[in-house]
């Protein structure tokens, strides 16, 4: 006997839950059984579509703690085709992943598909044609409640989401979560911007601002799949600690294939074992030193002066001096990397012999110009002429030897901007020198000069404020065939060669005419600590607006003068524990290890940044310079005065100050024995 439909909507939305939940693992079991044995040819294509199964076995996962569809939308007129004819409009629940039927008819619409659009750009004065847009809310993975707006009833009050407000505040535990149920229309329109073009995204704290760029790289791959699938796509972050706390995101989404690098990773040609003092690595980051490289490299270019002589057989063929000369100078006024002029330079040398062999009446073919290009004395020339470069031996040449570096900085840096760039004391060699940070970034230029990096098809940058132009360029050659996404914030710049202005630091990233989008509407930070720390802007970035936020949330700022210091910061960190979700610790970085022995003193366990939270440790002890990109329930702040201090100047160290200002979602409290900054007083 039929089971009798149930009249109890929030029933109803349950039981298609579950049909759904059943439907995936339908699929996922559909996937599992395919038997490969009659399909494939060679071994090498058997591997290749049984890691493509594998993958595609992994995107079907379902995740028991994250919704399988988190929102519906009822049209008023039908969307397919075969429907249209009715007149009737179609309902469509909206979640991470598209699932259907055994008949093949969609139970859940992937939130990237063009039919999801409207549950985030429509409103109530653009309908986008849905009559209702429903959303849900979810308990640890059972939907609890829902939450409907009619967009086409004028009668009907345009309040505030309840269940959006309740998911944008839900508590951190564990790494970022996406925002695949809260994405906002100012950040939609980012996410489904064209894959031809290039967006940069000044965003203030608490904007979402790399959520947003994580589901663009989602949502790309949905759109461009097979596009991207040849040319990859890369997340480039900050730090370890902070791509540790977003690597989960695009797993949820179902994205497995997307790499993931800190710029230092990405230029890991030699061992970086040193540190230079902030005038040197912002010197070495100075886009001028591009130009500098671009001379050593070429430095070692000669005009022969023999004639070269081939011998073939009983007859010598010669190419004077002067013709090897045009040559070489033809080639070293093309815009072609050294390596591939190096390369095409005994190949114009045979082509010049084999003209002079016609003229004396053979008939040489390409076999012949091979031959002779292989030729000793043709290779004589070349490595006399146009020797090979070592870009990680060519860079540990110019930072140690001033004659070098003054006949390849003439006119570019200056006699003391030169003193500054050299290693106080000169390398031995590759292996053994103490290469710094910035280093690694010029012999990563020296080696594109040599050989051309290969292109991605899309670069996500976050954090992209700390970068100086030399970095920009390197990570601009891993994207010059195709797009980027650049997230920041101006104000969040904490290094010395922070970036002044985004225009600017486009055009080192080879993406001069990208569009700049600005992100202010904060949904994170509550307002009344977004509106302490952006007391901070006008010394820091003075052109920048106030960033404001959704959430009001009285008390949710403390600031607290204190004597005896430790009793203190064990008190702020209990207060905050009793609290549901994560807290953070943030203090100056020589204050850390002090703070290590007071909570292990004190049996407070605590973690790292970018170790995952859990149920036994929801403290987190935070550098201040580790701090940016991460986030909180509750953050307790040690010490401004400390996190000031700890940088070379006082606009980045309020800078510093500004990151730890805002990574609280729902509490902060400010600890200070010394005066508070004039600006926050």
């Amino acid at each position: 006997m039929p089971a009798t439909p149930t009249t109890d909507p929030l029933q109803r939305e349950r039981d298609h839950l579950a049909a759904s939940r059943s439907a995936l693992r339908a699929m996922r079991e559909d996937v599992e059984s395919l038997d490969l044995r009659d399909v494939t040819g060679t071994w090498v294509s058997a591997v290749i579509l049984q890691n493509q199964i594998e993958a595609r076995i992994a995107a079907l996962a379902d995740l028991s703690d994250t919704p399988l569809f988190f929102g519906r939308l009822d049209y008023l007129h039908a969307v397919s085709e075969e429907l249209s004819e009715g007149g009737g409009g179609e309902s469509f629940y909206i979640g991470r992943r598209h699932v259907h039927d055994a008949d093949g008819d969609p139970m859940v619409i992937d939130w990237r598909a063009p039919v999801s659009q409207p549950f985030y750009r429509a409103s109530r004065a653009e309908p986008m044609d849905v009559e209702r847009r429903r959303r849900f809310g979810y308990t640890g993975g059972e939907l609890t409640a829902y939450e409907d707006e009619h967009l086409t009833d004028p009668s009907e009050a345009d309040t505030a989401s309840a269940l959006l407000a309740a998911e944008i505040e839900k508590p951190r535990v564990g790494p970022m979560r996406d925002i695949v149920a809260t994405i906002q229309p100012e950040q939609d329109e980012i996410v489904r911007s064209d894959i031809t073009g290039t967006i940069c995204v000044q965003g203030a704290p608490g904007t979402g601002k790399t959520a947003v760029g994580l589901h663009r790289v989602a949502y790309l791959l949905y759109a461009h799949r097979e596009r991207l699938a040849r040319t990859g796509t890369l997340v480039i972050g900050p730090n370890n600690a902070f791509l540790s706390y977003i690597e989960q995101v695009l797993p949820a989404l179902g994205e497995l294939e997307v790499a993931q690098a800190t710029v230092q990773q990405l230029v890991a040609h030699v061992e970086v074992r040193g540190e230079d003092d902030p005038e040197a690595a912002r010197l070495k980051g100075d886009a001028r030193m591009a130009e500098v490289l671009r001379r050593a490299v070429r430095a070692g270019i000669t005009l022969p002066t023999e004639p070269c002589v081939v011998v073939r057989g009983s007859r010598r063929w010669r190419v004077p001096a002067y013709e090897l000369a045009e040559i070489i100078e033809e080639l070293k006024g093309r815009d072609i990397r050294y390596g591939a002029a190096r390369d095409a330079l005994p190949q114009r040398i045979a082509h010049a012999v084999l003209l002079k062999m016609e003229q004396g009446g053979e008939a040489p073919d390409d076999r012949v110009q091979d031959a002779v290009a292989r030729n000793s004395a043709v290779k004589a020339v070349v490595k006399e002429c146009w020797p090979a470069v070592d870009p990680a031996k060519l860079v540990l040449r110019l930072l140690s030897e001033p004659e070098f570096l003054a006949e390849c900085a003439e006119g570019v840096l200056t006699a003391e901007e030169q003193r500054a760039v050299l290693w106080p004391k000169p390398g031995r060699s590759v292996k053994t020198a103490r290469w710094t940070p910035a280093d690694a970034v010029l012999v990563d230029e020296a080696t594109d000069l040599v050989q051309r990096t290969p292109s991605l098809g899309h670069v996500v940058l976050d954090e992209a404020q700390d970068l100086s132009p030399m970095q920009y360029r390197a990570v601009g050659r891993r994207c010059t065939t195709g797009s980027a996404t650049v997230l920041g914030d101006l104000a969040q710049g904490t290094t010395p060669w922070a970036t002044a202005s985004w225009p600017d630091a486009l055009r080192h990233l080879g993406k001069p005419d990208a569009h700049v989008e600005e992100l202010t509407k904060g949904f994170r930070v509550p307002e009344e600590v977004i509106a302490y720390a952006s007391r901070l802007l006008p010394a820091i970035a003075p052109g920048l607006a106030p960033a404001t936020s959704v959430r009001d949330a009285p008390g949710s700022l403390v600031i607290r003068p204190v004597t005896e210091w430790e009793d203190a910061v064990l008190d702020a960190c209990r207060e905050a524990l009793k609290n549901e979700g994560s807290t953070g610790l943030i203090a100056a970085d020589a204050r850390i290890a002090q703070l290590a022995e007071l909570l292990t003193a004190a049996g407070l366990p605590f973690l790292s940044p970018g170790t995952e939270t859990s149920t036994e440790a929801r403290l987190t002890l935070v550098p201040a310079s580790l701090a940016k990109g991460l986030e909180y329930d509750y953050v307790v702040l040690d010490e401004p005065a400390a996190v000031i201090a700890g940088e070379p100047d006082e606009r980045t160290g309020l800078r510093r100050l500004y990151v730890a200002l805002t990574r609280a979602v729902s509490g902060l409290t400010v600890l200070h024995g010394a005066p508070l900054p004039e600006q926050l007083r």
